[in-house]
């Protein structure tokens, strides 16, 4: 198997909230958009983030996810500047994120910060200055 991630897949409570969040409050532009059904962005070269709702998960996976909590993965989107870090995380604020984190040095040596989108999913926002985060810029 090739060491590589194509799609990631969140499973969302009310597409129309997470539409409104990602697409009128983050800007971004999907790459589809079925209403009722998935809202698909291309989120770097080859790799899809899939918003899907959860009647269409339990069809096809066969058991409804686990709810409450803060969910046990984290996004991140990382930048080549502390104040891009800033940036993003007030355009978060900005589109209705919850739990807006102030971003801070980190013990790993780069800054960082986390918002929430409707569904609880943390985003890191970050600047590593490392070799790896480097390298996942544009």
């Amino acid at each position: 198997m090739d060491q590589r991630v194509s799609f990631i897949t969140l499973v969302v409570t009310d597409l129309d909230v997470t539409r409104r969040f990602y697409v009128d409050g983050l800007g971004w532009e999907p790459a589809i958009d079925v209403p009722g059904e998935v809202l698909m962005f291309e989120v770097a070269d080859k790799v899809v983030l899939s918003l899907w709702t959860e009647s269409g998960f339990v069809a096809e996976v066969g058991q409804a996810p686990a709810r409450g909590g803060v969910p046990p993965v984290t996004l991140s989107h990382n930048l080549a500047t502390t104040q891009g870090v800033d940036t993003v995380l007030e355009q978060a604020r900005a589109a209705g994120a919850s739990q807006v984190g102030e971003a801070s040095e980190r013990d790993w040596g780069g800054y960082s910060g986390y918002f929430a989108d409707p569904d609880g999913f943390r985003w890191e926002v970050a600047y590593n200055p490392g070799e790896i985060g480097q390298s996942v810029l544009p």
